[in-house]
């Protein structure tokens, strides 16, 4: 096994992989938590969901999206 480092993505590759984080996560909370915040206005709806929806991305969801490309990297190698 190659336990060289893996170069950072590049910009379009971070950018795909925050998509892939975002969106998901922002729709399972719109669906989950929709009823509970119909009555909040946009700005404090959006507070509340990016507050819940950040850091279920940050320490969730991006550590297991740069060890899966690390691993597509690697078999490529």
């Amino acid at each position: 096994m190659n336990d060289a480092p893996v170069r950072p993505p590049t910009k379009h590759q971070l950018a795909a992989m925050i998509w892939l984080a975002v969106f998901p996560t922002l729709t399972t909370l719109n669906l989950a938590l929709g009823p509970w915040l119909a009555h909040l206005g946009p700005v404090l709806r959006t507070f509340v969901l990016a507050t819940v929806a950040v850091p279920i991305v940050m320490y969730g969801l991006m550590p297991r999206l740069h060890r899966l490309r690390a691993r597509l990297l690697a078999r490529r190698a």
